[in-house]
């Protein structure tokens, strides 16, 4: 029987999603990881190299997952507030996910991060395309677009980073997660309103 490597990788790709989130890089252990993943730890250092590598894989495997989910082009960039809704969409499916990020902001930031390089210019081709929407007059030119995009990334986040804060202030209303995203929603359109 041939051995499936891609199915071994995303299996422990997904089980270690969850042992990271739960644990962050330095608590996460190897043999947990395969158990959970029901696959030989051996494995992790063949296709990973070792449990840092395999954090940097889980990491871009997740962002990958946000930039399709979430996908912000010129076309697209007029409508901000559909951007930020698709967002909030992939944390509420993803809540590993801020965890993760979460994670990686606690590490010593002394060299360069996972797929740091591939993920500025993801970054980077988002504020091109809010960019050329305030040069189109789709969207206002009062605030630079990477500000823009920053604040639009913190409010579609904010609900799952810090939930026991919105029901502090929001009570009840943080009950219902469609609630939310209306709220969201209609923040981001006044940041598209044209002054």
């Amino acid at each position: 029987m041939a051995w499936d490597t891609e199915r071994t990788r995303r299996l422990l790709l997904e089980a270690a999603v969850h042992e990271f989130a739960e644990r962050g890089p330095d608590g996460a252990r190897v043999n947990a990881i395969a158990a959970r993943a029901g696959i030989n730890k051996e494995r992790i250092y063949q296709y990973f190299g070792d449990k840092r590598g395999l954090f940097e894989a889980v990491l871009t495997d997740q962002l990958e997952q946000l930039a399709a989910a979430s996908p912000l082009t010129a076309d697209k960039a007029g409508d901000l507030a559909e951007y930020a809704g698709h967002v909030f969409d992939f944390h509420r499916t993803h809540p590993q996910f801020l965890r993760l990020m979460y994670w990686e902001g606690l590490q010593p930031q002394d060299g360069e991060l996972p797929a740091e390089s591939a993920r500025a210019s993801h970054y980077a081709d988002k504020v091109a395309a809010l960019a050329a929407a305030q040069q189109a007059g789709t969207l206002p030119r009062d605030v630079a677009p990477g500000y823009l995009l920053y604040a639009v990334a913190a409010l579609a986040a904010w609900w799952f980073a810090a939930p026991q804060v919105v029901r502090m202030i929001l009570g009840a209303d943080t009950d219902d997660p469609d609630t939310l995203r209306a709220a969201l929603v209609s923040l981001v359109r006044r940041l598209e309103v044209r002054n």
